[in-house]
């Protein structure tokens, strides 16, 4: 059994200008029709579909993927589920950056810590100056 679908999405626009607005800025109809086969599509392809669709409409880049992170980043999406996104996209969330910078400053002092003992393994090395 072969099984085929298609998903679309269609904008029809048309504009009139009233008196006074400057036509030449505007086209008076357009149509949009994207199409594309969907039995195999994944989640992430449809939402690339669904972003080619928006930009077509007159989206901005940045709305866009306001609206996708607003999917996982809101009130009815749990904690959980939110974690696993931020795991996965190496991103950190707000309350959880007190712990990071504490990480960070802990990770800094064992550096700074780490350098001053090569360096006075330097000054040791060079004190010798080659007698042993």
């Amino acid at each position: 059994m072969t099984y085929e679908a298609t998903v679309e999405f269609k904008f029809d626009a048309t504009f009139t200008p009233s008196y006074g607005w400057d036509a030449d800025d505007y086209i008076p109809e357009e149509h949009y029709l994207i199409t594309a086969p969907a039995a195999d599509l994944n989640a992430k392809q449809y939402f690339k579909l669904f972003e080619k669709f928006m930009l077509c409409v007159g989206m901005s880049p940045c709305s866009i993927r306001s609206g996708a992170m607003s999917l996982v980043f809101n009130d009815y999406t749990g904690e959980e589920e939110q974690r696993k996104v931020c795991k996965e996209y190496e991103l950190t969330m707000d309350e959880d950056l007190d712990n990071k910078f504490k990480e960070w400053v802990n990770r800094d002092e064992e550096v700074k810590r780490l350098q001053e003992e090569i360096e006075t393994a330097r000054k040791f090395a060079d004190s010798a100056n080659g007698v042993a």
